[in-house]
């Protein structure tokens, strides 16, 4: 296969850090207009269009080429390093402001914005990215528009791009719409929940705590010292750092399993599937559904739902408290929620009948959105697993 060597600087026509120091002050944030950029917009291979914060037009003209447009590659160069995506032409917006920790290129007519962010987000990419960065302090790319263009990369002709570029993005595409079905089915229900348990809560409903909903149950970390603690494949051990990678609602396990031993040696305790699993810390918020049994570690403070009243009300419940629990944090290093505070959260009990309507409309909902997540993380295996040979051309993409 026809591959040539170029520098990225070959590659580009143009390319602009963010704005630097105080360009874009708390009080030129507006609550509509042009879009600015942070790390949440840059997660995976295409420009994501929640959280924004907004400028004004005037605001936006001003900061020059800190404007980004369709067709646009972002690149985070301190921080959460190795974060690169393009704007597609189908975005909501004609341009955003990226940030002072963000630079961004326009490629020329040799390589497609899609293919070169594909290529920077396999392995050699990865690396050929990240090589020279310092790890001293925040993490950051040392001087980063000049670095960068010295990169060099393999191309092939702009077909063979193309063809990459349309298999990867049909495993893409796939993995984008089961996530808009799974968010409709999620603000279905939370609009129920609302509707049952706020709008038209009764004033006969008992006023209780969290203990009411269900047993609040803390986690361990078996000691790291002992290798034989921990296993690949073993019980299901769960920390807010896996929630922060894996995005899904249910979790069958983390990074890491622990092993019968490693269970008998700490205080981590087995929770059935249906469990919610809360952080309490670092941060305090995140959220998912055990889709099995599964421990966690000190960092959660976990509700087992009583059957009566299940596990559907009681996700829905912290997710609409979250501020309140938040508020209830305490700690000078950073905030945390202990189970004594856990335990004193103000809850209402609704009626069988209201809770057992509600469980019955979210149980096919949380089987689809399981079912769509599973697919999802199949999608996602074979997409990457794909990407570095066809990157390499160890597979003919004439032939996909």
């Amino acid at each position: 296969m026809n591959y040539k060597t170029y520098k990225i600087s070959e590659l580009i026509d143009e390319i602009a850090m963010g704005p630097f120091g105080s360009n874009i002050k708390v009080e030129s944030f507006v609550d509509d207009g042009v879009p600015v950029l942070n790390g949440s917009n840059l997660e995976g291979f295409q420009l994501g269009e929640k959280s924004f914060r907004y400028v004004t037009e005037e605001k936006a003209s001003s900061l020059g080429r800190a404007n980004a447009h369709r067709g646009d590659i972002i690149i985070t160069h301190r921080g959460t390093l190795g974060q690169i995506v393009y704007i597609p032409q189908t975005s909501k917006y004609d341009r955003y402001i990226i940030s002072q920790s963000q630079f961004r290129i326009k490629c020329n007519e040799k390589v497609l914005p899609e293919y070169l962010v594909y290529y920077f987000h396999t392995p050699i990419g990865q690396h050929k990215l990240l090589s020279n960065a310092s790890q001293v302090g925040v993490p950051a790319l040392a001087r980063p528009s000049s670095t960068f263009q010295k990169i060099e990369v393999e191309i092939p002709d702009l077909d063979i791009q193309r063809r990459v570029v349309n298999i990867i993005n049909s495993l893409q595409n796939k993995i984008t719409l089961n996530n808009k079905i799974n968010e409709n089915l999620e603000q279905q229900a939370q609009a129920l929940f609302q509707n049952l348990f706020i709008d038209n809560a009764r004033p006969e409903w008992k006023q209780g705590t969290v203990c009411d909903l269900g047993s609040v149950i803390g986690g361990s970390t078996p000691s790291k010292l002992k290798p034989e603690y921990y296993t690949g494949s073993g019980i299901a051990w769960i920390t807010p750092k896996d929630l922060s990678v894996n995005k899904s609602k249910f979790i069958y396990h983390g990074e890491n399993d622990i092993t019968e031993l490693g269970l008998k040696n700490s205080s981590a305790s087995v929770m059935p599937k249906g469990t919610v699993l809360f952080s309490s810390r670092a941060p305090i918020g995140y959220m998912a559904i055990a889709a099995g049994e599964v421990t966690t570690n000190q960092g959660f403070k976990s509700i087992v739902p009583k059957s009566e009243i299940g596990t559907a009300f009681v996700y829905y419940f912290l997710k609409y408290n979250l501020p309140v629990i938040e508020g209830m944090a305490s700690g000078s290093t950073f905030k945390e929620v202990s189970g004594a505070t856990m335990k004193k959260v103000l809850a209402f009990i609704p009626d069988t009948e209201t809770l057992n309507k509600f469980q019955r409309f979210c149980e096919p909902l949380f089987a689809q959105q399981k079912v769509l997540e599973i697919q999802n993380e199949s999608l996602a295996e074979l997409r990457d697993s794909l990407l570095p040979k066809l990157m390499a051309g160890e597979i003919d993409a004439w032939n996909h």
